[in-house]
């Protein structure tokens, strides 16, 4: 197995720790808020994307897994900034929850995963000062690395070599 198939799944293989965390937390009862599930979507696509280059060797694919991972990395820095105040969030899930102010009590009760609404901008969870979507953001900048490593391991193979 060369170098280039090893890169995309090793990054592939940290969305899918982060993605078990995540439901690890979950389970701990550490409910999600909308904003925690945007960040999964992406590293699920990243875990594919890593899946799928075990058969196809492609950089577009390379490419897709960096981008999916720099997605979630955006998204936990952008909700880390609405934790900390620094901008608003969606009005479904911070402040006084005002975006909820249109949906009746039957739909707010209407799922059987999460008993209670999660604002986005309350931090529910830190690590040494630092919150749940920062730590995913900082763990995703890391894979976006490894993703742009599998990159470039792509290019320089593609090129000819002077022997």
């Amino acid at each position: 197995m060369s170098n280039l198939v090893r890169t995309p799944q090793l990054a592939a293989l940290g969305s899918a720790f982060l993605l078990a965390g995540a439901f690890i937390f979950e389970g701990l009862g550490y409910a999600p808020c909308q904003m925690c599930l945007w960040q999964r979507y992406p590293h699920a696509i990243a875990v594919i994307v890593g899946l799928v280059l075990i058969v196809f060797t492609s950089r577009w694919l390379i490419g897709l897994g960096a981008i999916a991972t720099l997605t979630t990395a955006g998204i936990g820095f952008f909700h880390s900034g609405v934790e900390q105040n620094w901008w608003d969030g969606p009005s479904s899930c911070t402040g006084s929850g005002s975006g909820l102010s249109g949906i009746s009590g039957v739909d707010l009760l209407s799922t059987n995963v999460i008993d209670k609404v999660v604002m986005c901008d309350q931090i529910s969870w830190a690590f040494m000062g630092l919150s749940m979507p920062t730590w995913n953001a900082i763990f995703s900048i890391i894979l976006v690395l490894i993703w742009t490593l599998a990159l470039r391991q792509d290019k320089s193979k593609t090129l000819p070599t002077s022997d």
